[in-house]
């Protein structure tokens, strides 16, 4: 029986193909996007183990069911203060930054 191996390309390089490498204009685009994608997810995920509604976490934070979907579907930028307002207030946690070099 003869063996058949297949090209198996790894995700990181599947992204070194696709974007450049890392440092790239095009990579560093995409690494943006896909950490606003993150925290969108994030605060989707948060908001439901909690129980929440779109609506109810906008009515805690002060803001719009419309601005909640928006970040959660990735359609829209956050500025800092909101977002640290709907993880305070909203949800009830406390937000932590961390940048790597």
């Amino acid at each position: 029986m003869k063996k058949v191996t297949k090209n198996i390309t790894s995700f990181a390089d599947h992204l070194d193909q696709q974007y450049g490498k890392k440092g790239t204009p095009k990579r560093d685009k995409f690494e943006e996007g896909f950490e606003a994608f993150k925290l969108g997810v994030m605060i989707q995920e948060l908001r439901k183990e909690k129980g929440l509604t779109q609506e109810q976490l906008a009515e805690k934070c002060g803001t719009t069911k419309t601005y909640i979907s928006r970040i959660e579907n990735n359609a829209s930028a956050i500025r800092l203060s909101t977002l640290m307002r709907i993880i305070r207030e909203g949800l009830g946690g406390n937000l932590r930054l961390s940048v790597d070099m």
